[in-house]
């Protein structure tokens, strides 16, 4: 039996490549693209691993954004909040206000709003546990 194999390997490794290949299909080197070759300059790259096992935030599944408080309906706005929400291993959000904004009122529809979010909790290879991100809402009328 281990005649047979070695013959039959030795047989095949005989012949030619490009007897096996269509046409147009022949094995190419580095050498027959020496022109074509293009040296990109240095990239970098920002952002979260997108591995679950280096994941560094929760997930958000769904992100319902804010409206505009009845008491400020037709005002030009260019404000801003910043607000830290915290993501426990159960999916549970609780969102701390960092920066209010200059409108109370903007401020309690950020807070309601980021509230109502939903996350896939953060992970830690196979392990879930506690986590957070900052968000910064920016509300502008014209």
């Amino acid at each position: 039996m281990k005649t047979i194999l070695t013959l039959l390997l030795g047989s095949l490794l005989c012949l030619p490549a490009a007897a096996h290949a269509a046409a147009g299909d022949e094995a190419t080197h580095e050498t027959d693209h020496h022109d074509d070759i293009l040296e990109l300059p240095e990239v970098h790259v920002h952002g979260l691993s997108l591995n679950k096992d280096q994941q560094q935030g929760p997930v958000a599944k769904a992100t319902p954004w804010p409206g505009i408080p009845s008491s400020l309906d037709g005002k030009e706005l260019d404000d801003w909040m910043k607000a830290r929400v915290l993501v426990s291993k159960d999916a549970k959000v609780t969102v701390v206000v960092l920066e209010p904004a200059k409108h109370r009122e903007l401020t309690m529809a950020g807070i309601v709003a980021l509230s109502k979010w939903t996350f896939d909790p953060q992970m830690k290879g196979d392990e879930v546990i506690d986590g957070e991100l900052t968000v910064r809402i920016h509300f502008r009328t014209r």
